[in-house]
């Protein structure tokens, strides 16, 4: 569950909608296994609140979710700047060896 499978994550994100649900499902885990690591660091109980569960598997899936439409926002900006600096480069080496 590293950066480089959130980003493999993104990227099928990107190919279909229907990855939406294991985004969201990766966020709920990702949630849930931190609530459930933080009460096994303290020696309590590990399901010792349920609602602080529920919550953070919200959390989760809520902060993945957003994750991918930033990174899917980030790359089509990315791409709109690669074109425009092509374009910039196109007019500043080809238009000039016209005149």
């Amino acid at each position: 569950m590293t950066i480089s499978s959130l980003k493999n994550l993104a990227k099928r994100e990107r190919e279909g909608e229907d990855m939406a649900i294991s985004a969201t499902m990766f966020g709920a885990l990702l949630g849930l296994g931190t609530q459930v690591y933080s009460n096994a660091l303290r020696k309590l109980p590990y399901m010792r609140h349920p609602w602080e569960h529920v919550l953070g598997m919200g959390l989760g899936a809520l902060f993945v979710n957003q994750l991918i439409k930033f990174d899917a926002k980030a790359q089509e900006d990315l791409d709109k700047l690669l074109i425009k600096a092509k374009q910039a480069n196109e007019r500043r080496y080809f238009d000039d060896d016209e005149e």
